[in-house]
């Protein structure tokens, strides 16, 4: 008599296969640790150890005795993390080459004043000398505003020339206070070498007054742009009356006129001389429009066009200090 194959044989759910059978073959444990390299405070060591544990085959002998040994692979990465400058931080603080630059770039700028000042006298010219230098002063606020866009939003550390000058426009952008820290010759030597350079060829090649009383003026404002835009930051309470005077008179970029700058959405308000071109360059959206072309023509996007970020996002003296 035939018999039932499924009575006789009946199907049961597979219930004993072990863990390491199933699907999920490939087991990934990561640890991390983080520890400290010395002598460098911003830069840490961080540790990943993988591992990977193989799925056991079914001649594999380990199955009666051992577990399966993991092998392990060791990923170090190291990881440079931004941090504020100390209040005793060296690279706030003046050295002799950056006080020599300084003197030099004064010393330019006095004979490039002493030729229009002789130079007038001897040719009865007072006026045109006079206006020249007035052109001098508004023109360089118009030429620090620029030079204060461009290195806010294009290039970085790498650039050529200016890399350095990049870099410190993006930390002082994050911790804009560090500023009041520097020491004068720290904060002016960068633009002190570019005048040296500049204006002493002129001073040897040029005598006509007019052409000095423009150039003095020009010059002494840009190299000296850096210290009124440190004013800039810095409270009511601990600026030398006169500084006060002069910007509230607006001859020198206010602290009101320039936080501006530091808000979002960080676009505007570059000029740190006088600040007198700002409203103009605003109103008038005259940087907007350069950033169209070049994103245009070039396909290079500005960084106000995607700030804020954590690059840009102010931390306060007050807040550092809590950390």
């Amino acid at each position: 008599m035939a018999v039932s194959l499924q009575t006789k044989y009946p199907l049961r759910p597979i219930t004993n296969i072990p863990r390491s059978y199933r699907p999920s073959l490939l087991r990934v444990r990561v640890t991390c640790s983080v520890t400290t390299i010395k002598p460098q405070p911003n830069r840490e060591k961080l540790v990943v150890e993988q591992r990977i544990v193989n799925p056991p085959l079914s001649n594999d002998h380990t199955l009666q005795s051992t577990k399966p040994q993991p092998n392990r692979e060791k990923l170090v990465v190291e990881q440079r993390l931004a941090s504020p400058p100390l209040p005793n931080d060296p690279t706030l603080k003046s050295t002799w080459t950056h006080r020599l630059w300084v003197a030099a770039g004064c010393t330019t700028l006095f004979v490039s004043l002493a030729k229009s000042v002789i130079g007038g006298f001897d040719s009865h010219l007072w006026l045109e000398p006079a206006l020249a230098g007035y052109a001098g002063y508004i023109l360089a606020d118009l030429g620090s505003g620029v030079y204060h866009w461009a290195i806010d939003n294009y290039g970085d550390e790498s650039t050529p020339v200016v890399g350095s000058q990049i870099e410190a426009f993006q930390g002082h952008h994050k911790w804009p206070w560090t500023i009041t820290r520097r020491q004068f010759a720290n904060n002016l030597h960068a633009l002190a070498q570019v005048i040296t350079f500049t204006v002493l060829p002129l001073d040897l090649a040029f005598n006509d007054p007019v052409f000095h009383g423009f150039v003095c003026t020009f010059a002494f404002c840009i190299m000296f742009s850096q210290q009124f835009h440190a004013w800039a930051h810095g409270t009511k309470s601990k600026l030398p009356p006169l500084v006060v005077a002069l910007q509230d008179m607006g001859l020198l970029v206010s602290r009101r006129q320039h936080a501006e700058h530091h808000r979002a959405p960080y676009n505007n308000n570059y000029c740190i001389v006088s600040g007198a071109w700002n409203n103009v360059l605003d109103e008038s959206k005259v940087f907007e429009a350069l950033e169209m072309v070049f994103y245009c023509q070039l396909g290079v996007r500005p960084r106000s066009w995607s700030e804020p970020n954590s690059d840009w996002t102010e931390e306060t003296e007050i807040s550092n200090n809590q950390a």
